[in-house]
């Protein structure tokens, strides 16, 4: 005979499981949502990059500071000796070569054990020493970037133009690098695609071995501080909306500006401005940056740069910027002597 009980027990067993479920008690997804996980960023390279590579401690910081704490720097390598504390995980290899890395498929294995999802890199430094030819070393970065992207098929990749290197036992490294730099944009263009861009970031510009190098190739505290400088725009732009380089916002249409002092005296201070393309595919023909100076403070002399008011546009010859690459301006401006520490805003904007 059949009971008449068995249709509650069953209705009570039901309501109990619900209950289970959603104190987590019970098999299956749990009611919370799921944190996001951190976006996952290589620095990969050379000496420059890992030995002991401080301008990613800098990095670090200012994107610490500015809000973009949802990152995990990822490498096999992992060494704290920079002043700063910071995630000091990397794949910068003393003594490595882009080609030989590509060679060698040693990419593939970093890959698969840190699993990033943007790849920031300045290798090459050891290839332009070594005098292999520039489309030897672009070959190099095709078959890395085709190993990212197998890894990733939404891998997005930051590329530096090679700071300037001059070292006494390599007369002709310096133009070596000059002429290796040059063939960066037009390679980034043709390999950047939507799903997986490309951008490149000009690490050479505005660096100077004498006063940014110990050894004329490996950077010191300036150097480290430039070099934190020029990838943060670029980094900065990949990351979760809402920092201070927003490509969206009002005043940023297509471009980031990036204010730095150089030196500063009693009345008077030394600024320069980064302006990156922030756009993945399209390059600039103009741009325009509006510096928001402190009060008491004016500007007396730009250059790379023409100047209107507190308004400084490109010079003609800087104005066209493909995509992820950048230019500076420098500038001297005259401030009270109680204005203290110069602290610039700039907003940009291009066409």
């Amino acid at each position: 005979m059949r009971s008449r009980h068995r249709p509650r027990l069953a209705a009570f067993l039901a309501a109990l499981f619900v209950l289970a479920a959603g104190l987590g008690l019970a098999g299956g997804p749990s009611a919370t949502a799921a944190t996001a996980a951190p976006v996952r960023i290589m620095p990969l390279g050379d000496s420059i990059t890992g030995s002991p590579g401080c301008w990613r401690s800098l990095l670090w910081d200012q994107l610490q500071n500015a809000g973009y704490t949802d990152i995990d720097f990822v490498g096999t390598l992992n060494a704290q000796s920079c002043a700063l504390t910071h995630d000091a995980d990397n794949e910068g290899h003393g003594g490595f070569q882009a080609t030989a890395t590509a060679d060698q498929n040693l990419l593939p294995g970093w890959l698969a054990t840190t699993a990033p999802d943007i790849v920031v890199m300045h290798f090459g430094t050891n290839d332009v020493w070594s005098s292999i030819a520039p489309d030897t070393i672009l070959a190099a970065y095709t078959k890395l970037v085709g190993q990212m992207r197998a890894s990733n098929p939404a891998m997005k990749v930051l590329v530096a133009q090679l700071i300037p290197i001059n070292p006494s036992s390599c007369a002709e490294c310096a133009a070596r690098t000059v002429a290796f730099n040059q063939r960066i944009p037009a390679w980034a263009q043709g390999i950047t695609t939507a799903q997986s861009p490309v951008t490149v970031v000009d690490q050479w510009t505005g660096f100077d071995t004498a006063t940014d190098t110990y050894d004329g190739v490996h950077p010191n505290a300036s150097g480290d501080a430039k070099m934190a400088a020029r990838w943060y725009p670029a980094l900065s732009a990949l990351l979760t909306p809402g920092g201070p380089v927003d490509p969206e916002e009002p005043g940023n249409q297509g471009c980031s500006a990036v204010f730095r002092t150089v030196s500063a005296w009693q009345g008077g201070y030394q600024g320069e401005v980064t302006v990156t393309n922030t756009s993945s595919t399209a390059p600039t023909s103009s741009w325009a940056v509006t510096l928001g100076l402190p009060t008491g403070s004016r500007l007396t002399q730009v250059w790379n740069g023409a100047l209107t008011g507190t308004t400084v546009r490109d010079a003609g010859w800087n104005g066209t910027l493909t995509a992820g690459a950048s230019t500076t301006f420098g500038f001297l401006a005259s401030t009270s002597e109680a204005a203290g520490t110069p602290s610039p805003t700039a907003s940009c904007s291009a066409s």
